[in-house]
């Protein structure tokens, strides 16, 4: 168990290098998630990530666990490998810790949590596209398209 926090706190750290120094700070302070809501998104579902992948790796809970994080990314405009990246950061996180025993499965099921949180990342940016979309058109008087959000 020890090790499956160490590994956490490590994961969350490398999860969150993309976001400026100043940011960073403020989004690791606080782990309460309405003074934290980042923080707090980013460490809950960095949690239950590692949960699915040391268990039975229920895609459906892992998919929705990863998009928790890549919304906020898609809305943040960071791009794919800063969206996706902490999925990869965790290969590396697991053999500093030696923890390669605990994850027998390990490759594979990052494999296939990797390309899900892809799908995830660009269907939120997807459905942001069509929000912009429907903005503008609203802005221009313009009567939405059936089918767009």
């Amino acid at each position: 168990m020890r090790t499956h926090t160490a590994i956490l706190d490590a994961w969350f750290d490398k999860a969150i290098e993309i976001y400026p120094d100043q940011a960073r700070g403020s989004i690791s302070q606080s782990a309460e998630r309405f003074r934290n809501p980042v923080g707090f998104t980013i460490r809950e579902s960095l949690a239950k990530l590692l949960e699915e992948l040391a268990g039975e790796m229920d895609v459906v809970r892992a998919g929705e666990a990863a998009e928790e994080i890549v919304r906020l990314r898609a809305v943040q405009d960071c791009s794919p490998t800063e969206a996706v990246g902490f999925v990869f950061q965790l290969r590396q996180i697991i053999r500093a810790h030696h923890a390669g025993a605990e994850f027998s499965d390990l490759e594979r099921r990052l494999d296939k949590l990797a390309l899900v949180t892809f799908d995830r990342y660009m269907k939120c940016r997807e459905d942001l596209a069509l929000v912009r979309i429907n903005e503008a058109k609203r802005a221009m008087g313009v009567r939405r398209v059936k089918g767009d959000l």
